[in-house]
């Protein structure tokens, strides 16, 4: 290799390496989010009572809808719902965060969705409790569903679809 060879492949390297830097960085900002959901990265993580059918039915939801999911076994997720910024009556069925939200209960994937698309100034969403027609719960959403957001300004309906 020459000279001229070298210094073009280490400019390629550099230029690389600096653009995955980028938009790895980028994907923990509020603007690169919407990068990062635009490019399909859908990690969620759940911490959930570990005998709780529901809860699995619905990380297995998540999955079927192309989330990567992470199953944490707590005993105390509504202990850790609460500090992590939840209401105490808008405990849902667990806890999970994606893109830096919480989101407690069985909250629909489009919610989720919409969510981490508008990066609303908010602390999370809460599906509070077990609704018998939530994903997790029935085999596919009926009916309407009433999901809160809540934050430092207090709690407000987020959702009723």
């Amino acid at each position: 290799m020459n000279k001229k060879t070298i210094a073009i492949a280490v400019v390629a390297v550099v230029a690389a390496a600096g653009i995955a830097y980028w938009s790895l960085g980028s994907a923990n900002s509020p603007h690169g989010s919407a990068v990062a959901a635009a490019s399909g990265n859908k990690a969620i993580t759940i911490w959930r009572d570990p005998g709780c059918g529901s809860c699995d039915a619905y990380a297995d939801y998540l999955e079927g809808n192309g989330y990567t999911v992470t199953r944490v076994d707590d005993r105390d997720f509504d202990k850790r719902s609460v500090d992590m910024g939840v209401p105490e009556r808008g405990i849902g069925c667990h806890l999970a965060e994606i893109d830096g939200y919480v989101v407690s209960g069985l909250v629909p994937v489009e919610i989720i969705e919409r969510l981490v698309s508008e990066r609303p100034d908010i602390t999370g969403i809460t599906l509070p409790g077990m609704p018998g027609n939530a994903p997790g719960m029935a085999p596919a959403k009926t009916g309407t569903l009433k999901t809160y957001a809540f934050g430092e300004n207090g709690v407000t309906v987020y959702s009723e679809e």
